[in-house]
């Protein structure tokens, strides 16, 4: 299943363009490799996400094209998960380097 999707229907992000876009931007590792969107995904794999002010490192516990909500968590082990905490002007100097 390609990443951008597992991380949909795992509801890890809201809606699969922002996915899309961190895998875009790459901010998510596959087993310690860059991801394209594309990238597959399999049970095992270990995901590395980088969004916001968040890094969050799961494990793939299994792979589902649909599922509810209330299962969703049953699709990842959360192997650790930290704030990232960036001082205003160091925000600003991430921002000008785009």
């Amino acid at each position: 299943m390609r990443i951008d999707q597992y991380l949909k229907i795992a509801r890890i992000v809201k809606k699969r363009p922002v996915s899309k876009e961190l895998a875009n931007q790459e901010r998510i590792l596959i087993n310690g490799k860059t991801a394209k969107p594309s990238s597959d995904v399999k049970i095992g794999d270990e995901v590395d996400c980088v969004f916001g002010n968040r890094h969050l490192k799961i494990r793939v516990l299994a792979i589902a094209d649909t599922i509810k909500k209330a299962q969703a968590l049953t699709l990842y082990e959360v192997l650790h998960e930290e704030r990232i905490l960036l001082n205003p002007e160091n925000r600003v100097n991430e921002l000008n380097k785009d």
